[in-house]
């Protein structure tokens, strides 16, 4: 049997196995008298592969973190194989054979991926490390599908690859009850198939996933049983197999599926006189080995690629987080050569992070000065803030971007994935910038919140600022740009026009200039 999986439970089905493994029962969860969570009960079946839906601030994450011990519950009850639990945090229940996924990467960036995959359940003999986490690896990553060096430092890892060494944590934790929490944010098509069949494997031990996503696709793929969520409440439960992705987003968003299309395109820009943006040739040491890009005001260009393809190191480059070794940028016709974050945001170019809680927000800080922060100078005189000021302007980019809770000293480090997104869009608003760079706007962002990322760059563009826009969601770039350029290598190798081109020609030409052979590609 595969190490870390258990199988003594076997096939279960619900006639044979009625009882639910995990209940939970009215409960409400609360955060500074905010509550975020209002009489949820939920049944979790063994065998079973139950979704959990909704907006960002739905509240589907904080059940899973309740399951998975890391939130306590304010009002109601959490049952557990039976048994009507006081006390729960993340020891006992793995100790219970309940084990979590984060969706925010929980790894530590010095150990290497076998360390992290197995960090706290080392097998020791007389009080010595046995030293077999290799071999343990091996077999979970036979079973799951994936391909990591063993000795690699989890910190030299991409998104992707940390969120495989996440999921090979949980398996390894030998759990009857996995809650994974948007689980396949960071994955290739292929990868999250992959997943997939490994979340089948484990309800076929008998085992119960619980799956927060927000690709509605893949729920309607895997998925027995949905749980939709709007507003802390549970909408309703239902068999998958009696949903569609229409039924499912008119339940999350209490609206038809069609309010939820991509907003119309900006007009096109003037490209008559200089471009805004001008990259020549540019290098790094950090993998970008020649990128052309030109971007006037007003337009939106999209950066498309395969995991790996050298996007977000472009933009890094660009926006002055990772040193250039050739080539030239300039701004506005004028040369750009000792960029840095902070030059950057002086000359009116701002960039929201791939990662938005380790590069974009300050977790210890409120949502007040994360919005704040990089304009003190705007609200200071004498080396003192005009708080009255700072708040105002917080509350007025909290209503624009419908930010929730809408509390200006909110907790952001508490707040959905959706809602901490909408905090860094505000931070970079705020400057009024010429230039924005998204690099994954919309990763772990729901249909609701996407919507409103959506609408903001739009709008940004309307009133005359340039967008590059980097997003693995290929229709996203396709929905959204006027122009958008091919990634490969670390190389821009072409350029398209979305509106004349299918998605299909893209994915073709992307997995071509891989090597890949187009019977063999995969959207």
């Amino acid at each position: 049997m595969t190490a870390g999986l258990r199988d003594e439970a076997g096939p279960a089905t619900r006639s044979d196995a009625p009882a639910p493994c995990v209940s939970l029962s009215g409960v409400s969860k609360s955060f500074s008298g905010v509550e975020v969570l209002r009489g949820v009960s939920i049944d979790f079946m063994p065998g079973e592969i139950h979704g959990l839906i909704g907006e960002n601030g739905a509240g589907k994450s904080t059940v899973g973190k309740i399951v998975g011990g890391y939130y306590s519950r304010t009002t109601g009850d959490l049952i557990v194989f039976g048994d009507t639990v006081a006390q729960w945090d993340p020891p006992l229940a793995l100790a219970r054979g309940v084990a979590m996924m984060h969706q925010e990467l929980q790894l530590v960036p010095a150990l290497s991926v076998a360390e992290n995959v197995f960090l706290g359940i080392e097998h020791s003999r007389a009080g010595f490390l046995v030293g077999d986490e290799e071999r343990r690896l091996a077999e979970i990553a036979a079973f799951a599908g994936f391909d990591l060096d063993p000795a690699a430092s989890a910190g030299s890892l991409s998104i992707a690859d940390q969120q495989k060494v996440e999921i090979m944590r949980a398996l390894a934790r030998e759990a009857r009850v996995i809650v994974m929490d948007e689980p396949t944010s960071s994955l290739t098509h292929d990868e999250a198939e992959r997943l997939h069949g490994v979340m089948r494997k484990l309800r076929d031990r008998g085992c119960t996933v619980i799956y927060v996503s927000h690709f509605l696709d893949h729920v309607l793929d895997v998925c027995d049983t949905v749980t939709v969520m709007r507003d802390g409440a549970v909408i309703r439960t239902s068999p998958t197999a009696a949903e569609t992705k229409a039924s499912l987003i008119a339940a999350m968003i209490g609206r038809p599926a069609a309010d939820v299309a991509y907003p119309p395109l900006p007009p096109e820009p003037d490209r008559s006189g200089t471009p805004l943006l001008s990259v020549r040739g540019l290098a790094t040491a950090t993998g970008v080995r020649g990128a052309d890009i030109d971007l006037w005001p007003g337009e939106i260009v999209g950066l498309v690629g395969l995991v790996g393809s050298g996007r977000t190191e472009i933009a890094r480059a660009i926006f002055g987080a990772d040193p250039s070794v050739a080539g030239k940028v300039a701004i506005a016709g004028e040369g750009y050569e000792l960029r840095s974050p902070r030059s950057s945001i002086e000359r009116g170019l701002a960039m929201v992070p791939e990662d938005r809680r380790k590069q974009g927000l300050v977790l210890t800080q409120t949502v007040r000065p994360n919005m704040t922060l990089p304009h003190l100078s705007a609200f200071a005189r004498f080396g003192l803030v005009a708080t009255a000021r700072e708040r105002g302007e917080a509350r007025r980019l909290i209503d624009y971007f419908g930010v929730q809770p809408g509390h200006v000293d909110g907790a952001v480090a508490t707040y959905s994935g959706g809602n901490q997104q909408k905090v860094v869009m505000g931070k970079w608003i705020l400057g009024e910038p010429r230039l924005v760079i998204l690099d994954e706007p919309s990763r772990g962002v729901d249909v609701g919140a996407r919507r409103r990322i959506h609408e903001f760059i739009g709008e940004t563009a309307r009133r005359g600022a340039a967008i590059l826009l980097i997003s693995s969601e290929i229709e996203e770039v396709m929905g959204l740009a006027h122009r958008a350029y091919t990634v490969s290598g670390g190389r821009v190798t072409g350029a398209f026009v979305p509106a004349a081109t299918t998605v299909d020609e893209v994915i073709w030409r992307l997995f071509h200039e891989q090597g890949v052979d187009k019977a063999g590609a995969t959207a």
